[in-house]
């Protein structure tokens, strides 16, 4: 499929046998920005406010510019790797999943497993946070809004696992009139759900417990564009095997496809 994708870049008239050396170095370059910037956000402070919405947040600033330009640089390139599908009255629009990642960008994998950032999570979570089994394929993955109309509808980030699922949202490219449209508090006895509205800049996060945010995007105008970055962390990576099946049949449909959900031979987890 070619040369994959960097979070590093390229370095013009560089031997392609440096490339292992160079990536490296730059994957713990990008790994110290990222927790560099971290020490500035104080994760008590987020936690603070992320429990009072009912587990929910938005930091517009998160990443640092450096990293937010890679990822933008990666998104671009991977388009030609996207996979589209509808469902009429649910969503619509393109994606990239783990597995894609893992062979053409595998410099996400690696963001996606910072510890910096688990701690950082865990810490604002209140819980410790793990990593998605190697067969889940959303638990790192590209999100494109790319044509007039596309759109994700209401609805939870409901998991299957035996522990809770936390999504991360990060603005990759918005060059939309697209929303972040949001319901808190909608399963909390007692309490009336609360509207919300935001747009993820490049670089932003939001953070959630998915069986708890009601939540949707609404529908990309004609020349507008944008692509989010998803991240998905654990307190139980159990599932049972039933489970497992109807997840993967609900990717397949509604997300990545039957190929990339079910093929037999995949590259090694990436780390």
């Amino acid at each position: 499929m070619g040369r994959s994708a960097s979070l590093a870049g390229e370095v013009p008239g560089e031997p392609v046998g440096t490339a292992p050396a160079r990536g490296a170095a730059a994957d713990c370059g990008a790994e110290a920005l990222l927790a560099a910037r971290l020490m500035q956000l104080s994760p008590d402070e987020v936690a603070q406010e992320f429990h009072a919405l009912g587990a929910f947040v938005h930091v517009p600033e998160f990443l640092p510019t450096q990293l937010s330009s890679r990822l933008s640089t990666i998104a671009a390139a991977l388009e030609p790797h996207v996979h589209r599908n509808r469902l009429p009255g649910h969503k619509q629009g393109g994606s990239v999943s783990r597995h894609g990642l893992d062979e053409l960008a595998p410099e996400v994998a690696r963001l996606y497993r910072a510890p910096a950032l688990l701690q950082w999570l865990s810490r604002v979570a209140g819980e410790p946070l793990q990593l998605s089994p190697a067969e889940d394929p959303h638990a790192y993955a590209l999100y494109y809004y790319t044509r007039p109309g596309d759109f994700i509808g209401w609805h939870y980030d409901t998991s299957y696992y035996a522990g809770r699922r936390y999504t991360v949202l990060i603005g990759v490219l918005d060059e939309s009139s697209c929303e972040l449209q949001y319901e808190l508090h909608t399963r909390e006895a007692g309490r009336t759900p609360l509207p919300g509205a935001l747009r993820i800049p490049p670089g932003g996060l939001v953070f959630f417990d998915g069986d708890r945010l009601r939540h949707r995007i609404t529908p990309l105008r004609e020349g507008e564009r944008r692509v989010a970055l998803t991240l998905e962390y654990l307190t139980d990576a159990r599932m049972h095997r039933g489970w497992r099946l109807i997840s993967n049949l609900k990717d397949a449909f509604g997300y990545f496809g039957f190929a990339d959900v079910f093929r037999r031979r995949r590259r090694p987890d990436a780390s």
